[in-house]
């Protein structure tokens, strides 16, 4: 991930923050819409499962340039990934409906090298969580 990258997500913290759950909120919708078995790995999900997906988006674009302190919200992740039978196949999923639902909620203030950022931002987080699940479903 490139410094420009972690310079741009992390000028979106505020925005994040401020907007996280609206965008966790349309991003569902989407992911259900455009890939209906996404609905069966969020069938046991809690009624507040947006809300934990907007405050770990912002906590990840508020330290995207210390990752480190990310240590533990990452092992919960994919421990909560494995145990929900979360497949590196799913990644892909929710990179465009999260996407989709930076550039609605944002609107003009997602740029294209916003979106670009934030998508190369996901798949650095992604490629980490696929690497520990891995080592997870290895030991499970």
């Amino acid at each position: 991930m490139t410094e420009e990258t972690k310079a741009l997500v992390k000028a979106t913290a505020p925005l994040i923050k401020q907007q996280g759950e609206a965008i966790t909120q349309t991003m569902y919708p989407i992911l259900f819409e455009r890939y209906p078995g996404a609905k069966e790995l969020f069938k046991n999900a809690s009624d507040n499962q947006h809300k934990k997906l907007a405050a770990s988006i912002y906590a990840y674009a508020a330290n995207i340039d210390r990752l480190e302190a990310l240590g533990k919200a990452i092992e919960t992740i994919a421990a909560a990934h494995v145990k929900t039978k979360i497949k590196p196949e799913h990644y892909p999923w929710v990179r465009d409906a999260l996407l989709s639902a930076i550039k609605k909620v944002l609107d003009d203030k997602a740029t294209p090298e916003v979106i670009d950022a934030w998508g190369e931002a996901y798949d650095f987080l992604a490629n980490v969580l696929i690497q520990r699940e891995k080592e997870l479903y290895k030991n499970s």
